[in-house]
């Protein structure tokens, strides 16, 4: 007595196989669990394997009934791919991050009054209007020293090189930047 069909459930779907293709599926499995040994996704990685093995088998299925033969498996565990082992896995490099100095400066591309909170935004990689809400919020709750507060560092802070970007829809004011220029020119001692 010959056994002509083998029924296998991959991850959950039912499949009949001929006996020379359940054997290369069961290899391609083998295969695939010796690579992801000591792999702690091992079990899940497999499981996606299987999945992804039974919907194209379920694709490729001969209109006729039948199980599917090793014609009709081999074009999907090719489809499917075969797993690396992790260290022939390649991993490109990661690249250097550009680190910009960190410098608190009044930046005057998108500014409103000065460039402080845009200065402070960008020293700190928040969003802007995080800042000026918070801005907002300590002017009523410190009774109106936040303005004092502001102005000192309108004054102290110096301005960031202009970058080269595309029009903006804010741009310091040219009164404002004359007028910290002229404060800092009279007192002198303030650097720019």
């Amino acid at each position: 007595m010959e056994r002509i069909s083998v029924t296998a459930r991959l991850n959950g779907m039912t499949l009949q196989f001929e006996e020379a293709a359940y054997a290369r599926l069961e290899s391609y499995l083998a295969e695939a669990a010796q690579a992801l040994e000591g792999n702690p996704d091992r079990d899940e990685i497999l499981a996606d394997l299987e999945q992804a093995v039974a919907e194209r088998c379920r694709t490729r299925l001969p209109e006729q009934p039948g199980p599917l033969t090793l014609a009709h498996l081999q074009p999907v565990l090719e489809d499917v791919g075969s797993v690396e082992e992790p260290e022939a896995q390649s991993v490109p490099p990661e690249q250097p991050r550009r680190e910009r100095p960190r410098r608190l400066e009044q930046v005057s591309q998108g500014a409103i009054i000065s460039g402080v909170c845009q200065g402070f935004a960008r020293y700190f990689d928040i969003d802007v209007t995080l800042v000026r809400l918070v801005v907002v919020l300590l002017l009523f709750v410190s009774g109106g020293a936040m303005i004092l507060i502001y102005g000192i560092l309108m004054l102290v802070l110096p301005y960031a090189p202009e970058q080269p970007s595309g029009a903006s829809i804010w741009k310091v004011p040219a009164k404002s930047r004359e007028f910290v220029e002229f404060l800092r020119s009279k007192l002198g001692a303030v650097p720019n």
